[in-house]
């Protein structure tokens, strides 16, 4: 299955606001490590136009190009 930038950022968003409630503050450095991975992960998609795709969009967007038999 292919997973698409906007899909990253739903999900690294939700994770990020669930971390918020849950208002956990001990972290283990493995804990470190994966929120830097998160952070500078949605720093990178932030700058890219997925940040305003929803999946409908990336649906209705392979659905238009299936007539024009690009590859992969």
């Amino acid at each position: 299955a292919l997973i698409f930038f906007p899909q990253v950022f739903q999900l690294l968003t939700d994770l990020k606001q669930q971390r918020k409630e849950s208002g956990k503050n001990k972290q283990s450095s493995g804990q470190q490590n994966l929120n830097t991975i998160m952070y500078e992960t949605l720093k990178y998609i932030s700058k890219t136009p997925c940040r305003y795709q929803s999946p409908e969009t990336v649906k209705e967007f392979l659905a238009a190009m299936k007539g024009h038999k690009l590859t992969k």
